[in-house]
C-alpha cells in the first residue's frame, strides 16, 4: 500500500549550518527536488510565495488557483501537492518550529495566528499594489542565503520575522476575527483539541477544560467560525481520518482504531455522513 513521504529540512537542505532553515527560488527548488509535485508532507513549516505562472495547490484535500501573488503558509503535517505551469516564479522557505521558537525566545511561532489548524486558511492572495511590501524580504533573503557573512542565520530569521509580520497584518486585514475578544478561547481550544481530538469528541468535554459553559462556547465558535463546537471537533477528526486513509499505510479498521472508534460500523457511518463517501470509496479516490 503507499504511504505518502513526510519530509524533513534536512531532504532540501545539505548545509550543516542552516540545516534547520532551507531557502531557495522556486524554478531552483523544483530541478534539485522535483519529487515533491507528488503528494507529501513536511514536518516542518512551509512558506511558498508565487510571482508568476498558473496552477493548483491542493491543501489537505482543498484545492487553491495558483496565481501572481498567491502566498502558502502550511503548519507541520499537513498533506498538499501541485499541479504548475512551466513559467512558475516564486520563492520557498521551510523552516523547523524549534530554531524559530530558539532564536526568538518569548515569542512563539504559533503566536501567529495564520498558521493555526482550527481557522487557518493557508492561502492568502497579495494584490499587484501589495506585493511591494512583501516581495524585498524574499529577495534579501536569497540575496543572504547566497552569503557567508557573520550573523547570517540571525539575519535571515529576522527577515523570515519581518515577511510574518506582513501576512499577518495581510491576514487581520483579510480576515476581522483574528483580532476578536474571543480569539484567546479559541486558541486554547485549538491546542486542546490538537491533543485530544483522538479520544475525546464531545463538546461537554472541551466546554470544562476552559472552564466556560458549552453554551459559550459554541457561542464563539459561532461567532469567529461560523460551526457549532461539534463541527469544529468532527472537522479535525474527519481531516486527520482523510489523512490516514491516503496515506494508505493502515487497514481501515486501524484507521478507525487509531481515531478512537472502536466500532468500525459506527466508524463508517460516521465518516460517510460527514463526506459522502465510504472510507474504501475516499481511499480508492486518493489512489495516484
Amino acid at each position: 500500500m503507499k504511504k505518502y513521504p513526510v519530509y524533513t529540512v534536512q531532504n532540501f537542505s545539505c548545509n550543516d549550518i542552516h540545516r534547520d532553515f532551507y531557502v531557495n527560488i522556486f524554478k531552483e527548488h523544483l530541478k534539485s527536488h522535483s519529487f515533491i509535485e507528488e503528494p507529501h508532507r513536511h514536518d516542518s513549516y512551509l512558506m511558498v510565495f508565487f510571482t508568476n505562472g498558473s496552477g493548483q495547490h491542493e491543501v489537505d484535500f482543498d484545492q487553491f488557483e495558483i496565481k501572481k501573488g498567491s502566498l502558502f503558509v502550511l503548519q507541520p503535517g499537513q498533506m498538499h501537492h501541485w499541479s504548475l505551469s512551466e513559467d512558475i516564479e516564486g520563492f520557498v522557505v521551510i523552516f523547523s518550529q524549534e530554531l524559530y521558537n530558539l532564536y526568538f525566545g518569548q515569542k512563539n511561532i504559533n503566536e501567529y495566528n495564520f498558521y493555526h489548524s482550527i481557522h487557518n486558511r493557508p492561502e492568502m492572495v497579495f494584490e499587484e499594489k501589495e506585493i511591494p511590501k512583501i516581495l524585498p524580504y524574499f529577495d534579501l533573503l536569497i540575496h543572504e542565503n547566497n552569503q557567508d557573512g557573520k550573523y547570517q542565520l540571525d539575519k535571515m530569521l529576522d527577515l523570515l520575522d519581518c515577511i510574518h509580520i506582513e501576512i499577518a497584518r495581510k491576514y487581520g486585514e483579510t480576515y476581522s476575527h483574528q483580532t476578536h475578544s474571543y480569539n484567546i478561547k479559541i486558541s486554547a481550544f485549538e491546542v486542546l483539541l490538537e491533543k485530544q481530538f483522538k479520544t475525546q469528541k464531545l463538546p461537554s468535554f472541551y466546554a470544562g477544560q476552559l472552564y466556560i459553559t458549552l453554551k459559550h462556547l459554541n457561542r464563539i465558535c459561532n461567532e469567529i467560525l461560523q460551526k457549532t463546537v461539534t463541527e469544529v471537533i468532527m472537522d479535525r477528526v474527519i481531516l486527520e481520518i482523510k489523512r490516514m486513509l491516503a496515506d494508505k499505510q493502515l487497514a481501515i479498521n486501524e484507521v478507525a482504531y487509531a481515531v478512537g472508534y472502536e466500532d468500525y460500523s459506527y466508524f463508517s457511518r460516521v465518516f460517510k455522513k460527514q463526506t459522502g463517501l465510504s472510507p474504501t470509496e475516499f481511499r480508492n479516490s486518493t489512489i495516484r
